[in-house]
């Protein structure tokens, strides 16, 4: 398996220059956020990533977690790692100081977040979920819950998770059964068993704090029905330290396809008196309470898309150098590394060309996030926030569904030797498979990419994304170098692809909501595409920018270029043919009668 070489100058240069760090440092409270700063971050961050999670990846997978008598171990090396990790102090990097946060941008924060994903995504799990669950209560806690949890969870002390699921209740959270019957002193007693609650139950830190949604005895039926409740394993006592331990268990540790050493729980709450719990924000508006974390992980979830396809990019390209297969192609020579066939080099240059417009498009995504929270102008906020909305199901599923397509392209390099574990390659592909699926699929995406974010504002957020890839496009008219011309050209028919899409929706949506449903899987993917293009295209300009003054890095701006070129020329033309698919494949997609599957 090749070691984890964390891609710090591929990462300044997205924050620097995609993503604009320098702008978002001069937003108020984020002035320390410096390129010097940042730069600080991802070497230490880096060095932290290879040196101490990284090498407990492989072995994690393969020793998985044990649960035996409702203890839950994870594999060995993760408690010592996971306690390293808090005293670095990592985990506050984007919080609040009042709350014990560092006070740095989550752009910042996204960047180190890669770094912790792509070493190891088992272990980077338990801080990304603990990250949600208090970002949702410093917006909806009461002042109380906020002075003892928020310092314990901002630093990691505490970790925490997020309950939804049921085994009836799936996407479906309106069929949620778990209760909560008040106890009175504002406390609830929580029933219920909850499944796929990843680090449920673990050994690394002395508390986990649950974020359940339950019902109230009194509450509407459907999601309008449901809130949501704090539920500590432990109870804390009168200083704030970890008390005498709640009504609830871990039943059982699943056994999956990948994340082995991240244990995903089954759950019971109440099975004596009742698991006592504290609301968290209005009764009956849990699920919107709650969304507030699911969004703050679904950009995470992309992020770790990105994460994966780094590392599997990273495992194919060290292998490709040293697998000797074959005649050289240029020369006739024998005995060739197989980097130098032409196939082999289209197939590493697709996975690097995703990973990097999937690693901009988080960071982007990101950077608008801290202009929406802290920029002067509110008619600023409220446009970066809309298309921070609009984004959110494009970032999660764009780069989860490329991270399984550049994983299975990784074991395609190894041949044969891919489909043995022992490469490693295989863990990377059985890792993401998982991505597209939880914190809603990336079907679930689609629908609100379309339904909510498309049409229910009649299109209005759309075009303004449109307006924006537009500037972008036009951004780069000024350049006569051969390669970023070709960008240029292919982006503008990309846009003029997903502008017609969009159009097509709208107008499909008015006549049978069910056609715009059937094409929202195929404009997530376009819209995702052109996104990419639009990004690549902007760093490939900066990298031009710089050509001349920056002998130094030479290989590395030109490297920019032509990844961004064959992105544009490889990647772009298939997803502009969907523009006819979603056109022209609703009919046949709801043609074909139920019994006839």
């Amino acid at each position: 398996m090749t070691d984890y070489a964390p891609p710090l100058k591929e990462m300044q240069f997205v924050l620097d220059h995609v993503a604009g760090l320098g702008a978002i440092a001069s937003l108020p409270g984020y002035g320390e956020a410096t390129p010097d700063l940042a730069a600080a971050i991802l070497e230490e961050g880096g060095k932290f990533a290879a040196q101490v999670l990284a090498p407990l990846n492989a072995t994690g997978d393969a020793a998985g977690v044990q649960l035996e008598n409702g203890v839950l171990t994870t594999p060995e090396g993760f408690p010592a790692a996971y306690r390293a990790f808090v005293e670095a102090g990592w985990p506050a990097l984007q919080f609040d100081p009042d709350h014990g946060g560092q006070g740095l941008p989550w752009l910042l924060s996204t960047a180190a977040m890669e770094l912790w994903n792509s070493a190891n995504l088992s272990f980077a799990l338990c801080p990304m979920l603990t990250q949600g669950a208090a970002e949702m209560l410093a917006l909806y806690g009461t002042e109380e819950q906020k002075r003892v949890y928020l310092p314990r969870m901002v630093s990691g002390a505490w970790t925490g998770t997020m309950n939804l699921t049921e085994p009836q209740a799936g996407t479906d959270l309106g069929e949620i059964r778990a209760r909560a019957e008040p106890a009175g002193d504002g406390r609830f007693r929580i029933k219920g068993q909850k499944i796929f609650i990843t680090f449920g139950e673990h050994d690394m830190a002395e508390n986990i704090v649950h974020m359940v949604l339950a019902r109230l005895p009194d509450g509407p039926k459907g999601v309008r029905g449901i809130s949501l409740f704090l539920v500590p394993k432990y109870l804390p006592d009168g200083e704030g330290r970890p008390g005498e331990r709640n009504d609830l268990r871990c039943l059982s540790a699943e056994d999956k396809l990948g994340i082995h050493a991240a244990p995903t729980c089954i759950m019971a709450f109440g099975e004596g008196e009742g698991a006592i719990g504290w609301l968290v924000g209005e009764e009956n508006q849990g699920l919107a309470h709650m969304f507030a974390m699911m969004n703050n992980e679904r950009l995470a979830v992309g992020l770790q898309g990105v994460a994966i396809m780094e590392r599997a990019y990273q495992q194919a390209v060290g292998f490709a150098r040293e697998r000797i297969q074959g005649r050289d192609e240029a020369t006739g020579e024998p005995g060739a590394p197989i980097i130098r066939h032409a196939d082999v080099r289209r197939m590493l240059l697709t996975m690097r060309a995703k990973a990097e417009a999937g690693r901009a498009l988080a960071y982007a995504a990101a950077a608008m996030l801290d202009t929406a929270r802290r920029h002067p102008d509110e008619a600023v906020q409220r446009e970066e926030a809309a298309l921070v909305e609009f984004l959110t199901p494009i970032v999660k599923a764009w780069p989860t569904d490329a991270a399984v397509e550049t994983a299975s392209i990784g074991i395609q390099v190894h041949g044969g030797m891919g489909f043995i574990e022992e490469t490693g390659a295989a863990q990377h592909y059985r890792d993401a498979r998982i991505l597209p699926i939880y914190e809603g699929t990336n079907g679930i995406q689609a629908r609100d990419l379309v339904g909510r974010k498309v049409l229910r504002d009649g299109g209005e957020t759309a075009r303004s994304f449109l307006a924006r890839l537009r500037k972008g496009e036009e951004s780069l008219a000024p350049f006569q170098d051969p390669a970023v011309a070709a960008i240029r050209a292919r982006l503008v028919d990309g846009i003029d692809a997903l502008s017609e899409a969009t159009e097509w929706l709208l107008h499909a949506g008015k006549d049978d909501p069910r056609r715009s449903m059937a094409a929202a899987a195929p404009y997530l993917s376009l819209a995702g595409t052109v996104a990419g293009a639009w990004l690549l295209g902007r760093g490939a300009a900066a990298a031009h920018q710089s050509l001349d003054s920056d002998a130094a890095d030479r290989p590395f701006l030109e490297a920019k270029i032509t990844t961004a070129r064959f992105f544009a020329e490889h990647l772009l033309p298939p997803a502009i043919a969907l523009r006819d698919t979603i056109a022209r494949g609703s009919d046949p997609v709801l043609a074909l009668a139920e019994d006839a599957f």
